[in-house]
């Protein structure tokens, strides 16, 4: 009962998917037929898709890609093999650029890249080099571990704090009252 009750879900499964409109017949969705959001790029040297990655399949050697903004935004399905460099930041969540080819009906992903997030005016990056001299010597600043509550309560960094994204207005009072102190913000991951 438990072998059937699995084989009818994961049946009702592929079949949702099916009809969500994610997964199109092979030769339907090209680059050129679609409305998604395809740009080309000097450094990736052809036509590149950027997005969220909504789903990996390492099995079907699939990455399937919201593109695009509101009622415009699409889902693309992408395979992968081993010329695709860089498959380990498709991970699902993450923002992504991949640039691909087309081989036949099929679309292939060439490369794919971590889409970072842009830094406002006055921010800074820092490398975990430079955090760990500025511990080390002591220097003053404060450390914000900006996960969900969960994950900090499950590891974070010595001497930081929790101040999770969604509750960044009503936490704001943990931050230091000296407006020169250096704030350090950390994440799950680059995007």
């Amino acid at each position: 009962m438990q072998k059937m009750f699995t084989r009818v879900s994961a049946v009702l499964f592929v079949v949702a998917f099916m009809l969500s409109g994610c997964a199109q017949p092979s030769g339907q969705q090209t680059p050129s037929s679609t409305n998604a959001a395809v740009t080309t790029s000097k450094k990736s040297k052809g036509p590149v898709y950027k997005g969220r990655v909504v789903g990996k399949s390492v099995k079907a050697k699939t990455i399937s890609i919201q593109v695009g903004k509101g009622k415009k935004a699409q889902t693309i399905m992408v395979k992968f093999d081993q010329k695709t460099t860089g498959v380990e930041h498709a991970g699902k969540g993450h923002g992504v650029i991949i640039s691909y080819e087309k081989r036949g009906k099929e679309i292939y992903a060439k490369s794919i890249k971590p889409k970072l997030a842009k830094l406002p005016k006055g921010v800074a990056l820092i490398k975990i080099d430079e955090l760990k001299k500025m511990v080390d010597k002591g220097e003053d600043h404060v450390l914000v571990d900006s996960r969900p509550a969960a994950r900090y309560g499950q590891s974070h960094l010595p001497g930081a704090i929790s101040i999770p994204v969604c509750e960044m207005q009503e936490l704001i009072g943990l931050l230091p009252k000296k407006k020169d102190t250096p704030l350090i913000f950390y994440c799950g991951g680059p995007t």
